[in-house]
């Protein structure tokens, strides 16, 4: 069977702005004070895998069932007065590691405002150490495209995130520049999905 010709004029682009990679805001619920010193994020990657069927002559390769993703990373400049570590690094330390449980009860409170895609009902404090969700531990993220004329073009919302590591700083009184300093975070999430924004519905 033939296949029928394409002709050259079906088959240009519709548009022909190329991406920016300085085109965009980040922002997370739980870190306000992050956003608006976000310098760097990255789209993270998807692998769906593959399993392979063996045969005498070749293995034919046969599509996977597990969507694996790639973590998001953030590097940001930090603040003065270290707000913006310091809520990330109470962050961590809550889920992770509080030193009593007034700390993890203070932690849960403060976040219960917080908007997350985890649709539970938040255990009492006395239940701390048993492995129950809870949606204070994670919140939502969204990474902003933005056109070359700074007009949003789809929105990649990620749910349910929550920080896995948070990068050192590093002091030196030996530098002769005027450098910020810079932190990384990595987060882990359960998935991201693309919004198109109003623009870019027309």
């Amino acid at each position: 069977m033939a296949l029928n010709p394409v002709s050259g004029v079906d088959r240009q682009p519709d548009k022909l702005d190329y991406a920016s990679p300085t085109q965009f805001r980040f922002g997370i619920n739980q870190l306000p004070k992050v956003e608006f010193f976000t310098t760097a994020c990255n789209l993270p990657g998807i692998n769906l895998g593959q399993y392979e069927y063996g045969t005498p002559f070749k293995n034919i390769p046969i599509v996977g069932d597990k969507l694996t993703y790639e973590q998001l990373s953030i590097t940001f400049i930090v603040d003065e007065f270290l707000e913006n570590y310091r809520t990330l690094h109470e962050w961590m330390v809550g889920i992770g590691f509080p030193k009593n449980r007034k700390q993890f009860s203070d932690f849960r409170s403060n976040k219960s405002t917080q908007v997350s895609s985890v649709d539970t009902v938040t255990p009492s404090v006395d239940t701390i150490g048993k492995a129950v969700p809870d949606a204070s531990f994670y919140s939502d993220a969204f990474l902003l495209i933005l056109s070359n004329k700074n007009n949003p073009i789809v929105t990649i919302d990620f749910q349910n995130c929550f920080p896995v590591s948070l990068s050192s700083l590093q002091y030196d009184q030996s530098a002769t520049d005027v450098n910020n300093l810079i932190a990384t975070a990595t987060f882990s999430y359960q998935i991201y999905e693309f919004l198109d924004c109003w623009y870019n519905k027309g």
